[in-house]
């Protein structure tokens, strides 16, 4: 049988960890809403349910806060944007799925990388991308002599700004952007 303090200290825990979620997703949802430099303490905590010191206890500062919420929000794109290697329709299914949801947040991160904090989360984010195009078309690029440069293109047709172009600024529905996509993918899968 355990003991009352195990189980009052394991509740304790749990809530503890429930709390830091919390006040990640927060962080998180703030940073879809507004420019990071915006984002406040205060926002965080009230929109979290928690005070601004149950926020510094959690994370020491604001850095570690927003840190840690870019840890969990590059663990959450891994998860988006996974696709079964080879599988150019899934993979392109997938990425653009990713970009409905985080394409207008990302563009924002983007737009801000002049900030050293941000280009600390951007700079990851576009070797996470061109690792995530090795992985996803690793079988069509097996033996390729050309390899560096069908990656390259396909980084390039596959990217947050080859969606933007097409969903924001042509106004395209996302199944189209899709098929558009897919189509830059095939095309450049299929040349000799």
């Amino acid at each position: 049988m355990e003991s009352k303090r195990g189980y009052t200290m394991r509740a304790r825990g749990d809530a503890k960890a429930a709390t830091r979620q919390r006040i990640l997703r927060a962080a998180l949802e703030l940073s879809e809403e507004k420019m990071t430099i915006e984002i406040t303490l205060d926002e965080v905590a009230s929109r979290a349910g928690a005070s601004v010191q149950t926020v510094l206890r959690h994370f020491g500062s604001r850095d570690g806060l927003l840190d840690a919420a870019v840890a969990l929000a590059s663990a959450d794109v891994e998860e988006e944007r996974r696709a079964p290697a080879g599988d150019a329709a899934a993979a392109v299914h997938a990425v653009v799925a990713h970009y409905e949801r985080r394409g207008d947040f990302v563009l924002r991160m983007l737009s801000q990388e002049h900030d050293p904090r941000i280009a600390a989360v951007v700079g990851p984010g576009k070797l996470l991308h061109r690792a995530w195009v090795e992985e996803m078309f690793a079988p069509q690029l097996t033996a390729r002599p050309d390899r560096a440069a069908v990656v390259d293109l396909l980084v390039v047709a596959t990217d947050v700004y080859a969606w933007k172009l097409l969903r924001r600024d042509r106004g395209l529905t996302a199944a189209t952007v899709e098929a558009r996509m897919l189509a830059l993918v095939n095309a450049i899968l299929a040349r000799p």
